[in-house]
């Protein structure tokens, strides 16, 4: 990472996205500046998750239309794709439990280096490219606020050893190797106490004044936050589904 990041600028208008059992999300419409901190607000179920991978190139939307950095969805996916990265979302962004953290930091990072920086970085000496992915992970990690010398066996500890506002920070840093413009994480708020949702809100609002866009699901926003509600599908959404699958 290093240095200021250049955040996209999210904006939607009627974004929606149906699938075989009807209406994900629908009717969303918001503007967000470069470095905004973007909530995605509103219940299990609402499709919070499908809107944060829609808007971050991974989910096609089938309705409306979306601008991410200056690329449109959903014709632009890839070049979003290759500007966004997400964190903490199951079943896409999973941990190892077996694995350490050291050896997720250096995972990630190979494939940052293999698939995300440009051909000269691979003919790079080898000891020039550790130290590349040394100054990586150290920012990543100084970003996600998540200290090796403080867990249980520092970098060799398993993340199933992990506490769960830990596991969540190193999702985060694992996101930001590639140093995205835009940082989408899911379920901000799942099965934390009070204080540790302050703590990692504000977490998310530091990733955001440094330059990052931040892309956020969660039950309940904070203040400050470009809030993006969402809702379950009403009975017209149902039945203009069951027209369209008859």
């Amino acid at each position: 990472m290093g240095g200021t990041v250049a955040g996209a600028g999210v904006t939607a208008l009627g974004l929606g996205l149906k699938g075989h059992r009807g209406w994900a999300f629908r009717g969303v419409s918001f503007e967000a500046e470069p470095g905004s901190l973007i909530a995605i607000e509103g219940p299990s179920g609402t499709g919070r998750t499908c809107l944060l991978l829609a808007l971050t190139g991974r989910m096609r939307s089938t309705e409306g239309t979306a601008t991410v950095g200056g690329a449109a969805l959903p014709k632009r996916m890839a070049a979003v794709r290759r500007d966004s990265a997400v964190a903490h979302v199951p079943g896409v962004t999973d941990l190892d439990p077996a694995l350490t953290v050291a050896e997720h930091l250096h995972e990630r990072a190979l494939l940052q280096q293999r698939f995300g920086d440009a051909l000269r970085g691979l003919l790079r000496p080898g000891a020039e490219r550790r130290a590349k992915e040394r100054l990586r992970i150290d920012a990543a990690l100084t970003a996600a606020g998540l200290d090796r010398d403080a867990l249980p066996k520092g970098s060799r500890t398993a993340v199933r050893d992990l506490e769960r506002v830990e596991a969540l920070r190193l999702s985060i840093a694992l996101a930001l190797i590639g140093g995205p413009r835009l940082l989408g994480v899911d379920d901000t708020d799942f099965k934390l106490s009070d204080a540790e949702r302050a703590e990692i809100w504000e977490l998310l609002k530091s990733v955001a004044a440094s330059g990052t866009t931040v892309v956020a699901v969660c039950s309940e926003a904070p203040d400050g936050t470009v809030k993006v509600p969402t809702r379950v599908a009403d009975k017209t959404d149902v039945e203009e589904t069951a027209d369209a699958l008859a």
